[in-house]
């Protein structure tokens, strides 16, 4: 049972599901926090918002957001909710004002790009024998199997669609860059953390999906970031 008054809302990035967080999660909850993990469906940017609004709105009292690559577009939106009170980011976007994912991406080679392709419905995919080296190389074969047969894709209008102002202007925000990242560049990663100016910034030697690889790592950011709202 919940014994803190604040709640945690984990959201998930692209191709993956709220699943994303399994090693994370008991670990919150063992430490009396409320978590929630949203199930976005990715079909646009204002779409995944408004998803997220929705488990917000259904919360009591406040509301810590972190979110894990695309999911970090979707909490910089969200979190502009007035429940919302801060703002953690794990190896994610963190889009200004008319930034779209797809020009950040754009600013240098290395973003896995090559292994991602599109469906005759405009979704966007990971090829299924490279989602390993290209999104969780630091992970071991069962768990990269399950990730990447279960992977859901996202539609290729949430890396064109252009952000709003973002929650991380206004809110305190905490920020891990992964430094062996092959679908986010880590040099992109220190540009949107430090942009942002936030209370911390930690760097693991993980792949993207390292609150799969080093989820104790993660835990422990979220809660040192949600230890400054008791």
């Amino acid at each position: 049972m919940a014994t803190k008054d604040l709640t945690i809302i984990l959201v998930h990035g692209a191709w993956g599901d709220g699943s994303h967080w399994q090693h994370v999660i008991p670990a919150l909850v063992k430490e009396g926090y409320k978590v929630r993990s949203v199930q976005n469906p990715l079909t646009s940017l204002q779409d995944d918002i408004n998803k997220t609004n929705d488990l917000i709105d259904a919360q009591e009292g406040n509301v810590l957001l972190v979110g894990h690559s695309y999911g970090g577009a979707v909490i910089s939106g969200a979190g502009n909710h007035e429940k919302v009170v801060g703002l953690v980011f794990i190896a994610a976007f963190a889009p200004d004002a008319g930034d779209s994912l797809g020009a950040l991406l754009g600013r240098r080679a290395g973003s896995g790009g090559a292994s991602i392709y599109p469906d005759s419905k405009g979704f966007l995919w990971i090829k299924y024998d490279e989602y390993h080296k290209s999104f969780c190389q630091d992970l071991n074969e069962e768990d990269t199997l399950v990730m990447s047969l279960a992977q859901r894709p996202i539609h290729g209008q949430c890396f064109g669609d252009e952000a709003g102002e973002p929650a991380w202007k206004n809110k305190p925000s905490w920020y891990q860059i992964s430094d062996n990242d092959n679908m986010i560049p880590p040099e992109t990663q220190k540009e949107m953390a430090e942009r942002m100016n936030p209370k911390k910034i930690i760097n693991l030697d993980s792949g993207h999906a390292s609150l799969a690889s080093h989820p104790k790592e993660v835990t422990a950011l979220i809660l040192e970031a949600a230890s400054t709202f008791k």
